[in-house]
């Protein structure tokens, strides 16, 4: 496995960023990939349910994915040439996309179905944090690319796996300065 200097658990969270200024001739290895999937799985889980699935994109599998994308962009009204043609090559912008899912339990209540959902969530902020963490840049895209039944069998997913994220990882290209944050919204409850 690479060898890799990880920052402080605070620092990785208070220096996490949105950021797609990512090079896009470094490939990550599988093995570091693989590290931070592993960490996604240690996300809180209430009915051990582990409802994740990823499936890792690289090479020219972004392209198929950025078209596959982009035809149903198309199948739902898009006409815009310009619109499609950004779609076909977003992921072609970091050298890895891991797309996360959320894998349906069977006879599930709908408040496990959330849980579930917020078990993803929680592994997709894991592999964030992990990736900040390794001096990786990485940004947490959603849309088309969630909804579209082709990524889904790309991806080998059940059809009833919803996808929640389409995440760029990648090194970093310069610095990116940390956004400034809101003071929290706090309700301190005494009695």
């Amino acid at each position: 496995m690479e060898t890799v200097t990880a920052i402080p658990l605070f620092d990785a969270i208070r220096s996490r960023r949105t950021n797609l200024r990512i090079d896009q001739t470094q490939d990550i290895t599988p093995s570091v990939v693989s590290e931070l999937i592993e960490l996604a799985t240690w996300a809180p889980n209430h009915h051990l349910t582990e409802p994740w699935r990823f499936a890792v994109v690289t090479g020219g599998a972004r392209s198929t994915l950025g078209a596959v994308t982009a035809e149903f962009q198309g199948s739902q009204g898009e006409t815009n040439e310009a619109k499609l043609d950004k779609t076909r090559g977003k992921f072609l912008r970091a050298p890895a996309i891991v797309l996360v899912g959320c894998a349906s339990t069977e006879n599930a209540r709908p408040d496990q179905l959330l849980e579930d959902r917020d078990a993803c969530a929680a592994a997709v902020q894991n592999l964030l944090l992990g990736a900040t963490a390794l001096g990786l840049n990485s940004y947490w895209g959603s849309g088309m690319v969630c909804s579209a039944p082709a990524v889904r069998s790309l991806c080998g997913f059940q059809d009833d796996t919803t996808i929640i994220a389409a995440i760029y990882l990648g090194y970093p290209l310069g610095e990116v300065p940390v956004p400034a944050r809101r003071t929290p919204i706090v309700t301190w409850v005494n009695e």
